[in-house]
C-alpha cells in the first residue's frame, strides 16, 4: 500500500501541475470561444436591426437634414484650421458655417395610411 501512495504522491507533485494547466488552458480558450459567438450574435442581431431601419437623412457634409433650411443651406458650425505648424499639422481651430450649399442627402419618404378599400375574407351574398 505505501508503494501506491509513494506512485500517488509524485503524479500529484509533479504531474498534478500539468493537468491543472492544460485544464485552465481549456477553460480559457473555452471561454474566448464563447465570448466570440456572444460576440458574433450581437453583430448579426445589430445588422438584422439596421437593415430594417430607414436610411438616415444626413448630407455629404454629414449633418442631418434636420441643420438644413428649407432651399438647402446648412446651419450647423463646424471647426476649421486656422493655424499651422511648421509640418502642416493644425495647431488652432475656429467655429465656422458649414460650407456646404445645398442638402443632397436622401430625400425621406412620406409616411401614410391607407385603408383598405375591399375585404377579401368577405364575400357577398347571393340572393
Amino acid at each position: 500500500m505505501s508503494t501506491w501512495l509513494w506512485v500517488l504522491f509524485f503524479v500529484v507533485v509533479f504531474g498534478g501541475g500539468g493537468i491543472g494547466e492544460r485544464a485552465r488552458r481549456a477553460l480559457r480558450t473555452r471561454h474566448k470561444r464563447r465570448l466570440e459567438l456572444t460576440e458574433a450574435k450581437a453583430r448579426a442581431e445589430r445588422a438584422r436591426l439596421d437593415a430594417g431601419r430607414p436610411p438616415e437623412p444626413v448630407c455629404g457634409c454629414g449633418h442631418h437634414l434636420a441643420t438644413h433650411d428649407a432651399e438647402g443651406r446648412c446651419h450647423e458650425s463646424v471647426r476649421a484650421a486656422v493655424a499651422w505648424d511648421a509640418e502642416n499639422k493644425p495647431e488652432r481651430y475656429e467655429a465656422r458655417d458649414c460650407p456646404c450649399q445645398r442638402y443632397v442627402g436622401p430625400e425621406p419618404l412620406h409616411l401614410t395610411f391607407a385603408q383598405e378599400l375591399t375585404d377579401l375574407d368577405r364575400r357577398p351574398r347571393e340572393q
